[in-house]
């Protein structure tokens, strides 16, 4: 299972920071993949709670296994699809995403879904990419694997899709939300305490997978030699870092 927060790691006081998760609010986290974000949210809302809700059945009960462990009680977790999800009318107080709305195949629809889920007024907070031009991590990882050779768009699966920050704000205005703002964010994101580690983590994503899909052994040994060096090339000796931008995005829901 690819590590999301350790991947993240840099952004993620940028959204708690955001965030403001007050005493008493009912936060819902989207996207929540194994709940980093969603602890915190509930930590920070001890009279208050924190759902957290991904289509990643595994996610899910890693997430509820860590909660667990860490003795959480006020945090639960739901293998649920945001989208769609009936949510109990206006029974959050804040929202909250760490890249996890960039994959609504409706994004309208889901933004709209969501705001029904939150009270009047209450704040979505979000992280999303910036376009994969804008993304070290992805131009880097894309020409080792491609090797010359053209590749299909669309690999990236989504994860850009609001990347437009005119359009995003475009979608929440006409999905029910308001005072928009939206901000650029920069830094660094990791893959691995060095090449090796990282290369073997970057197998677990389905961008890599894809990238690979249909070379045969040998082909796909090249492929991957390339990106070993790729990968070497940004190991500072602390790990192998890349840079990133995102745009933070805060909305209230009218």
């Amino acid at each position: 299972m690819f590590d999301y927060d350790s991947e993240r790691g840099r952004y993620h006081e940028r959204l708690r920071a955001a965030a403001d998760v007050r005493t008493a609010d009912r936060v819902l986290d989207i996207g929540c993949g194994t709940g980093q974000t969603t602890r915190d949210a509930a930590r920070s809302a001890p009279s208050g709670s924190a759902l957290g809700v991904d289509v990643s059945g595994p996610m899910v009960e890693r997430a509820r296994r860590l909660s667990e462990q860490a003795g959480i009680r006020n945090v639960s977790f739901e293998r649920a699809d945001a989208q769609v999800h009936p949510f109990a009318p206006e029974s959050f107080t804040l929202g909250i995403s760490r890249f996890g709305t960039m994959f609504f195949a409706d994004p309208v629809a889901a933004f709209a879904n969501i705001g029904r889920a939150l009270r009047p007024g209450a704040r979505l907070v979000q992280l999303v990419w910036q376009a994969g031009d804008r993304q070290e991590w992805f131009s880097t990882i894309r020409h080792a694997l491609a090797g010359g050779r053209t590749v299909p768009a669309g690999l990236d699966h989504g994860a850009f899709s609001l990347a437009d920050r005119t359009a995003a704000a475009g979608m929440l205005t006409a999905a029910g939300f308001g005072a928009v703002e939206i901000t650029e964010v920069r830094g660094p994101i990791h893959y691995g305490p060095d090449a090796a580690g990282a290369r073997d983590a970057l197998l677990d994503l389905r961008m890599v997978k894809d990238l690979v899909a249909g070379l045969d052994a040998a082909a796909t040994a090249r492929a991957l030699d390339r990106l070993l060096a790729a990968l070497d090339a940004h190991d500072t000796g602390e790990g192998a870092w890349f840079d990133s931008r995102a745009w933070l995005i805060i909305a209230r829901r009218r």
